[in-house]
């Protein structure tokens, strides 16, 4: 039954059997036999076969739900009595920050329980790393959640909240952050990023306007433009960014309820099903709690 599901889980994917055959390496007749195979084997009809696109029956969706997690199963049967003495590569996708410490502290130790799998770590921000996730070029992204939701091949897992705040040159006085936002030069979290597109939003929907006066990515640069001077920025302060310098400091921003959120993006149908997970498992003990 195991060709069968795959095929199924292809035809959802791509909304007809010519298609879903095209991507598998089989005719349409025969994405169609194994089809009529599997709904004679769970005896029911999976697809309302009257329109040009394959839709699901109300049956056809309820086995959908749990093909996939019966196909991974399998597959990880065949695999996890292996995997240890595998040999290969796992690609992890990361934004910067996730870089900086507790990311390589859970590679440390998946090289120990696995000593013959490399782990090669792909940098980058998290819309492309959710491209290459989904488009199955590595293995699992640690990235800022989209705004958005994912697609039906990937799954999220949260690892933590990073609260916002604002920075100032310690020469500003007083701590009202909206009084400052509105007073001050304003430095951008880059709006194309995850990150920056919350900040974007939050601003939008509090109505508060800002004096541009640059927008970048990088957390860093962030901090090092509010210190020369050049305006001032809200920004995922991180323990891997303190202490800050002297010339900068902190207005919370506690009653905005601004954050972004860490996780983990991985395709439900795993290569290495036994190694991301014990790696998502290393991730969710390392990951500071704010």
């Amino acid at each position: 039954m195991l060709s069968e599901l795959r095929t199924f889980l292809a035809v959802v994917r791509f909304g007809s059997f010519a298609k879903a055959g095209d991507n598998i390496g089989l005719t349409q007749g025969a994405v169609s036999a194994q089809i009529r195979r599997l709904e004679e084997q769970v005896g029911v009809v999976l697809f309302d076969r009257s329109g040009r696109r394959a839709a699901l029956t109300p049956e056809g969706r309820e086995i959908h739900s749990r093909a996939e997690d019966i196909v991974a199963s399998i597959l990880q049967l065949g695999t996890a009595a292996s995997e240890s003495t595998a040999r290969g590569v796992v690609v992890l996708g990361a934004i910067t920050s996730a870089q900086q410490s507790w990311l390589i502290d859970a590679i440390a130790v998946i090289r120990r329980e696995f000593p013959t799998i490399s782990v090669r770590v792909t940098p980058g921000d998290s819309f492309r790393l959710l491209g290459q996730v989904d488009a199955g070029e590595i293995d699992l992204a640690v990235m800022v959640r989209p705004p958005f939701g994912l697609q039906s091949e990937l799954s999220w897992l949260s690892l933590a909240r990073e609260p916002f705040v604002l920075l100032v040159p310690s020469s500003f006085e007083g701590d009202d952050w909206q009084e400052a936002i509105r007073s001050r030069p304003f430095i951008r979290y880059e709006r194309t990023s995850f990150g920056g597109r919350v900040v974007d939003q939050f601003l939008r929907k509090a109505g508060l306007h800002v004096q541009e006066a640059m927008e970048v990515d990088e957390i860093d640069a962030l901090i090092r433009a509010v210190e020369l001077g050049i305006g001032l920025s809200i920004v995922p302060l991180k323990t891997t960014h303190i202490p800050l310098p002297e010339s900068v400091r902190v207005i919370p921003m506690e009653d905005a309820s601004l954050y972004r959120e860490i996780g983990v993006a991985v395709r439900i149908n795993k290569k290495h099903p036994t190694i991301v997970d014990r790696l998502i498992e290393l991730l969710e003990e390392n990951v500071p709690r704010r």
